[in-house]
């Protein structure tokens, strides 16, 4: 009797046959996720003792100067109380400060120290290049389709 076809196809011991997955966008997002976590950890994540969420809050401030807590955590998706946290951490570490708003006394802005703006510069440039060596089986056009077509799940039709 003839070997099956389906048993030609089947994994072999240790791998593992993900096929049903291969169209699920939240698999393939979170496989992309491991990859590039792990290109975060060495260029960022390590050299300067920064989580991803500590980076992302460092280069929005800093692109942002003067922004607010309050749009921050909308920006993120994330509760005041758990921006503040994040905050508070950037401010004790002399990369993010507080200051007070021009219109509200009330309300305290944030901006980025010099030494939080070069990190956040330096930081971006060194994640950059590790993701493009990471990637390099990306062409420079799949590279800026895939950015292109992720930067649009967020957004809902209207």
């Amino acid at each position: 009797m003839p070997p099956s076809t389906s048993a030609a196809a089947a994994p072999s011991v240790g791998e593992a046959d993900d096929a049903m997955l291969a169209s699920v966008l939240g698999y393939q997002l979170a496989q992309a996720s491991v990859a590039t976590t792990a290109v975060f950890v060495q260029q960022v994540g390590e050299p300067f003792d920064l989580r991803p969420v500590e980076y992302t809050i460092l280069v929005l401030v800093h692109e942002n100067p003067g922004l607010s807590s309050a749009r921050l955590a909308q920006m993120l998706s994330v509760t005041a109380p758990n921006i503040t946290v994040w905050i508070d951490r950037l401010v004790r570490r002399g990369w993010v400060e507080r200051q007070p708003s021009a219109t509200d006394r009330r309300e305290r802005r944030l901006h980025a120290t010099a030494e939080g703006a070069a990190l956040a510069a330096q930081a971006t440039r060194r994640l950059v290049d590790g993701e493009r060596e990471a990637f390099a089986h990306l062409s420079v056009g799949e590279r800026a389709i895939l950015i292109e077509l992720l930067r649009k799940l967020p957004q809902r039709p209207a």
